[in-house]
């Protein structure tokens, strides 16, 4: 059989042959335009992996056809990834913007090249592969002899036109503790993590799906925690919503298209995502909430809906007749990456404990409010897995 990554690996590059059948557009995107002023801002934060971006430069000017750069794309995405985790773990400065502002060099760089190599027909699979591998998506290998085994999904900054240094707690988190190992009660607990955009273009094409399915089918994963950043405090997100309705846009200034009076629903691969209104959360929330730090930790059951406004909910056969505004994570990506792994947790692996943290918002950049907030995240963790094989109490409020 063909192993895990490869199968990831090749799945992604039939789905971006698929999504696809115009020429590639060469030009720079909406997050690529931003680099010069970046560079103005924070020079010391875009140099830190600019040597991996000349490393890639050199390469291509010694490549003449872009049929068989796909493979030495992912490596050198895979390396700014290991680089990126290392510098977390080794040398930590509770910051994730460095390795989002050299991945976009890094598409730019090849976006460019193809403008000198026409006609580019594999962009769609290069950058498909510089994208996912960049971001751990295609190394996430557990330990033989780890007994529970943990992902963990962080993001991008994002809502970057206010704050073009703004940073993200959730991706930090994922940083530093991608590859991070324990031993608790006499068992190895290991983390493995990937890093997701903030472009609903991304989901609708299927990234949330091609990731997990491969991981719940294989029952490769014990736990599975998404995080983003949220509100003033942590929040565990009850019932996630099916809806978009948020008014921000994407980091590609993209709107949703839908409103608190129009929700909208979200994509996968051209078809309207099928699912229930709410689905629930179902990691061991309440040992959760026992984590200890400076911020207080919510479950939170908030939902709104076009039948009933915003309501605390307590199960999801209150949520049956109900259609679906926002979910506890609001009706963004936040939410919607919460919705479709516990969607897909209920079609492929039903006892996996699967659930979302919202974490306290930053403005900007706050190492050391980001410190405490992975500091926190770790506990949750710990809490988690000692709770593991036992699938949540959460599963009782269904």
């Amino acid at each position: 059989m063909p192993s895990l990554i490869a199968t990831v690996f090749s799945s992604a590059l039939l789905l971006s042959s698929a999504q696809f059948s115009e020429p590639a557009i060469t030009n720079s995107t909406v997050e690529e335009q931003r680099l010069d002023a970046a560079w103005l801002m924070m020079p010391q934060v875009l140099s830190r992996f600019e040597p991996l971006v000349n490393n890639l430069r050199l390469e291509l000017q010694h490549t003449e056809h872009s049929r068989e750069l796909a493979p030495r794309l992912r490596l050198h995405g895979e390396q700014l990834w290991q680089q990126a985790t290392y510098q977390a773990r080794t040398n930590p400065n509770y910051d994730d913007r460095a390795l989002y502002w050299a991945r976009l060099m890094m598409t730019q760089t090849l976006r460019q090249w193809c403008q000198q190599h026409p006609p580019c027909v594999h962009l769609p699979l290069l950058l498909e592969a510089l994208e996912l591998s960049s971001r751990g998506q295609l190394t996430i290998r557990f330990a033989k002899d780890s007994d529970v085994r943990i992902l963990l999904t962080g993001f991008d900054p994002f809502l970057l036109d206010r704050n073009l240094n703004q940073s993200n707690p959730s991706g930090v988190t994922a940083l530093m503790l991608d590859g991070w190992v324990f031993q608790q009660d006499g068992r190895q607990i290991e983390v493995q993590t990937a890093m997701i955009p903030v472009r609903f273009a991304d989901f609708d094409q299927g990234m949330i799906e091609q990731l997990l399915i491969p991981l719940l089918q294989e029952q490769s994963i014990d736990l599975l925690l998404t995080v983003s950043m949220g509100r003033q405090h942590f929040d565990l997100e009850h019932f996630p919503g099916r809806r978009r309705s948020a008014e921000a846009p994407d980091n590609l200034n993209v709107y949703t298209g839908g409103s608190a009076s129009n929700p909208v629903l979200p994509q996968l691969d051209g078809t309207p995502l099928a699912g229930p209104e709410f689905v629930a959360y179902s990691l061991p929330y309440q040992a959760m909430m026992q984590a200890e730090g400076r911020f207080q930790i919510n479950d939170n059951r908030s939902v709104t809906t076009l039948e009933r406004g915003e309501f605390a909910a307590q199960s999801l056969t209150e949520l049956a007749d109900q259609t679906a505004v926002q979910g506890g994570g609001g009706g963004y990506l936040s939410n919607e990456i919460s919705y479709r792994s516990i969607l897909l947790r209920d079609r492929y692996a039903p006892r996996l404990p699967v659930g979302h943290i919202h974490t306290p918002r930053i403005a900007a950049f706050e190492p050391e409010t980001t410190a405490a907030i992975v500091q926190q995240i770790k506990q949750m963790i710990r809490l988690a897995a000692a709770s593991h094989p036992q699938t949540a109490e959460a599963d009782s409020d269904k």
